[in-house]
C-alpha cells in the first residue's frame, strides 16, 4: 500500500467486543500482507495486549518503572522534547512485536489520567489533535500499512483523539434493542464530531458481533443492521463462539486454535472477509 490507512474502533458502550473485533481485523488484514499497528487507548487494564500474550511482561515493565515512554506519554506536552531527547528510541520503545504478525502499542496506567489532562487544554484543535500529531510525525513513517486503533468504550477526551487522528470508525455491534440505541447514539455522536471538528468523519464499517444465529432476535437485528447502515455493514457478521473466548484466555486470536470449532471457522472466515473490506473502504476514501 502507498501510505498508511487508519481506523478507530469505537462505541459509546463497553462489552460490544471492541477489542476483541480490533485484534482479530489487525491478524485478519496482516495474514493478507499488510504491515499493521495496533494502538490501545481503551484503557489501564491493556486487554488488547491480553488477546496476545504479552500483557504479563509489559506489566513486570510497568511493576519496574522501565514502562517509559508508553502510549500516555504521547499526549504530554513535552512528548516532542522526550522524543529529540531519546531519539529513534522514543517510538522504538513504545512498540512491542507480536508472534501474530502484528505490531502493538499497549496500553498503559497513566491513560487514566490523560482525559483530565487533556480537558485542562483550551484550545479545542490543540486539545483533540495530540494523536494526530504523534501518528503523523512518529508513525507514518514507520511505513505501516494499517494503523488500528482501540478507543474506550465512552466518548471523552480520549476518544476524541482517536476518531480524529483516524477519521475512519469501526463500529461492533451486538444484535439487540440496545445496541441499535447505541448505535444511533453514534451517528449523533458522529454529526457533532464532524459539526465541530472532523468534516471528514465516516462510519467506515459496522460490525455485527457475537452473533447467535438460532434465536430469531439476532436475525430481525441484522435485518435491522443491514437496512440502517447500507453503505457501512460488514459483509460477514461474526458469531458467538465460546473458542473466541477460549483463545483469549490463552493469549493468542481465533487464528491460531489448531482444532477450531464450527463457529470459530466461521468467525475466522468473517474477520478475513471484512478486514478485506474494510482495506478496500479504507483506502477509497484515503
Amino acid at each position: 500500500m502507498s501510505s498508511t490507512v487508519r481506523a478507530a474502533t469505537f462505541i459509546d458502550k463497553g462489552g460490544t467486543g471492541k477489542t476483541t473485533v480490533t485484534a482479530h481485523l489487525g491478524v485478519a488484514c496482516a495474514r493478507q500482507g499488510h504491515e499493521v499497528l495496533l494502538i490501545d487507548l481503551a484503557g489501564k487494564q491493556g486487554d488488547l495486549a491480553k488477546h496476545f500474550g504479552i500483557w504479563e511482561h509489559y506489566q513486570d515493565l510497568i511493576d519496574a518503572d522501565e514502562a517509559w515512554p508508553n502510549i500516555a506519554t504521547v499526549f504530554n506536552d513535552q512528548w516532542n522534547a522526550i522524543a529529540d531527547k531519546l531519539g529513534d528510541d522514543a517510538v522504538r520503545n513504545l512498540i512491542f512485536r507480536t508472534d501474530e504478525r502484528v505490531d502493538i502499542i499497549p496500553a498503559h496506567p497513566n491513560l487514566d489520567g490523560v482525559d483530565t489532562e487533556l480537558a485542562n487544554i483550551d484550545d479545542t484543535e490543540t486539545r483533540y489533535s495530540l494523536l494526530t500529531q504523534f501518528l503523523d510525525e512518529y508513525i507514518d513513517p514507520l511505513r505501516y500499512d494499517v494503523v488500528l486503533i482501540d478507543l474506550p468504550g465512552l466518548t471523552n477526551n480520549v476518544s476524541y483523539n482517536g476518531l480524529w487522528a483516524a477519521s475512519n470508525v469501526i463500529a461492533p455491534v451486538e444484535p439487540s434493542a440496545f445496541e441499535a440505541q447505541q448505535a444511533e447514539r453514534l451517528d449523533a455522536d458522529m454529526a457533532q464530531i464532524r459539526e465541530q471538528f472532523v468534516e471528514d468523519m465516516t462510519l467506515t464499517m459496522v460490525i455485527p458481533n457475537k452473533v447467535d444465529t438460532r434465536t430469531r432476535l439476532a436475525d430481525e437485528y441484522l435485518d435491522v443492521f443491514t437496512d440502517e447502515y447500507p453503505a457501512a455493514i460488514a459483509p460477514e457478521h461474526v458469531p458467538d463462539s465460546q473458542d473466541i473466548r477460549n483463545a483469549i484466555e490463552e493469549g493468542h486470536s481465533v487464528f491460531r486454535l489448531e482444532s477450531p470449532s464450527q463457529t470459530a471457522e466461521q468467525a475466522r472466515s468473517a474477520f478475513v472477509k471484512n478486514a478485506k473490506t474494510l482495506i478496500q473502504r479504507l483506502k477509497e476514501g484515503d
